[in-house]
């Protein structure tokens, strides 16, 4: 009886191993691997319906972002438009005179320096400002990139490279705080900072778009920068804080840049 006893029991200890065993592989992570790869395309076109329990969890903040962005900010008394001139336009000088007043005191506080003048790229703005009221989604319609205002210190030599390719571009890239005046065969007559002659060897500190100086446009000028200061502030919120400080928008076509009869 007790060598039955021993028997029974030696099988119930082989049967719990055996368990185990069985357990423990079938448990074990078999390696995978990817076979095949599918996909569909999706269109969302006016035949696409919305979810209506989605819509309705969506509404109070659509709602609320329209008021935000529809909201009156200032007045255009006539349309703005960056195509009404032919070396400066109405809304290249105020897209430049906003970033050079905006700006300005922001770099001032940081490094003890004023900016000297700005350069931004006439297909950087990207609609014109209707007649009516201005509000911020006219700035995000404008100005639809992320682009940050980035100011370079760059020497007179490469000012005149500066100048050299707006002249070559012929176009109406926005500028401030620089006059260029060009003789009738397009040379230029005359290239003054702030109302001072430039001067080839003084530092100028330019206001600008971080894209701009990463070369966008072609504008490798900026990479001979003796010094770049980003000032993580969008050119588009700089658009939106001028239009809440004035009433009107009345730019002008003037003589930051024109050519001599």
């Amino acid at each position: 009886m007790a060598k039955l006893k021993h028997f029974r029991i030696l099988n119930i200890q082989h049967f719990v191993i055996f368990i185990t065993i069985i357990n423990f592989t079938s448990c074990q992570q078999r390696p995978t691997s990817l076979k095949n790869i599918e996909a569909k395309e999706l269109a969302i076109d006016s035949t696409a319906t919305s979810e209506a329990h989605i819509a309705t969890f969506v509404r109070p903040y659509r709602e609320r972002i329209n008021l935000i962005l529809d909201s009156a900010l200032a007045y255009a008394p006539y349309t703005i438009s960056k195509s009404d001139g032919t070396y400066n336009t109405t809304e290249g000088n105020l897209m430049a005179d906003l970033m050079l007043s905006e700006t300005n005191p922001i770099y001032k506080i940081r490094t003890g320096k004023d900016i000297d003048f700005v350069l931004m790229n006439h297909g950087g703005i990207r609609a014109s400002i209707s007649k009516g009221n201005v509000s911020a989604r006219t700035a995000y319609e404008v100005m639809p990139f992320e682009n940050n205002i980035a100011v370079v210190a760059l020497k007179g030599t490469s000012v005149l490279e500066l100048v050299d390719y707006l002249v070559k571009s012929n176009r109406a890239h926005p500028v401030a705080g620089i006059q260029i005046i060009l003789n009738t065969n397009d040379t230029v007559h005359s290239i003054s900072i702030q109302g001072k002659p430039l001067d080839e060897n003084t530092i100028y500190h330019v206001a600008t778009s971080d894209y701009l100086v990463d070369g966008g446009d072609d504008m490798v000028f900026f990479k001979n920068g003796v010094s770049f200061t980003t000032l993580d502030y969008k050119i588009r919120n700089a658009i939106i804080d001028y239009f809440t400080k004035v009433d009107t928008l009345s730019p002008k076509i003037d003589d930051r840049y024109y050519k001599m009869d």
